[in-house]
């Protein structure tokens, strides 16, 4: 494989993961299930078509992590179990546009948190690709926009929403630290671990039931491990060792665009006008944050 071919691998598996998690929204709108539980079993189904390869492959790699690496390892899954349980709650309080709004500001927390932790330079540039992928995010989410459903508690959701932002921030951060030092498998299967016990913690005391679900609801757990879990998140994973936090986040807005364009296809939603320019101004944040990602590269190698 060329220097060309290995530069560009990272770059097209991260556009297939946006791509696997763009189908989050469609299986979550056609599960009837509690938000809660259906995240629960998608990590818990992901931790299950890993599990193979963890034992036979990685096993003695489980042996050979630091306790300061698991414990970090641990930590980014409790933040993204948090994240889960924050967003979807955020929409029982607040309107859709709010909350995705506010979640998909992620960006810029993975920008500040990179910059202070991981001493990953941002350039002006970068910044303005992110403020623009954010602007175009915020953009679709508005043209869709609703009603809060319980107006009286609308910081509330906001608030919720904020902290989904946060936490998958952190769970970015976490991912380019300490890929650099572990392996895939082993790195994902600690975080989706720590990840499934939080969720089924948190399905208790909702007093949500464990097991009361018909077939077709149990097929589209699976589903959601496969798509979003396997080829998605956990590619994303993969993504981190090789590219800067800040360009993986951002990349991570596009998946709106993709949800918005298997909607079309698989619910027959047509987008409006405004969804559609603002998907367009998502794309072209991604770009400009990845062109200069890439003129830095250059430079840095000249």
């Amino acid at each position: 494989m060329s220097r060309t071919d290995l530069e560009t691998t990272p770059y097209a598996a991260l556009v297939f993961a946006v791509l696997a998690a763009s189908t989050s929204a469609i299986l979550v709108r056609w599960s009837h299930a509690p938000s809660s539980v259906a995240a629960l079993y998608r990590v818990v189904f992901t931790i299950a078509l890993i599990a193979p390869i963890a034992f036979f492959r990685y096993r003695d790699a489980f042996g050979q992590l630091s306790r300061r690496d698991f414990g970090f390892a641990a930590i980014a899954g409790v933040a993204l179990a948090i994240h889960f349980a924050a967003w979807f709650e955020s929409l029982n309080y607040t309107s859709v546009a709010a909350s995705v709004t506010l979640v998909q500001t992620q960006p810029l927390f993975v920008a500040l948190g990179a910059a202070l932790v991981l001493n990953e330079r941002v350039s002006r540039t970068a910044v303005f690709g992110i403020v623009v992928a954010i602007v175009g995010a915020g953009a679709m989410s508005f043209g869709d926009a609703g009603q809060a459903p319980l107006a009286d508690a609308t910081f509330y959701g906001n608030a919720l929403a904020l902290l989904g932002a946060i936490t998958v921030a952190g769970y970015v951060l976490a991912g380019r630290s300490i890929r650099q030092r572990v392996s895939l498998v082993p790195y994902v299967t600690v975080v989706y671990t720590a990840c499934a016990a939080t969720l089924f913690v948190l399905v208790g005391v909702q007093g949500h039931d464990y097991v009361a679900y018909p077939a077709h609801e149990w097929l589209l757990f699976l589903a959601m491990a496969i798509g979003p879990g396997v080829f998605g998140h956990t590619v994303i994973n993969w993504v981190l060792k090789h590219l800067e936090s800040v360009v993986v986040s951002v990349a991570w807005l596009g998946e709106p665009v993709g949800a918005t364009i298997l909607a079309l296809v698989l619910l027959e939603e047509i987008p409006d006008a405004v969804t559609v320019v603002g998907g367009l101004v998502v794309l072209a944040g991604i770009y400009i944050t990845t062109i200069e990602r890439e003129r830095r590269t250059s430079a840095t190698a000249q």
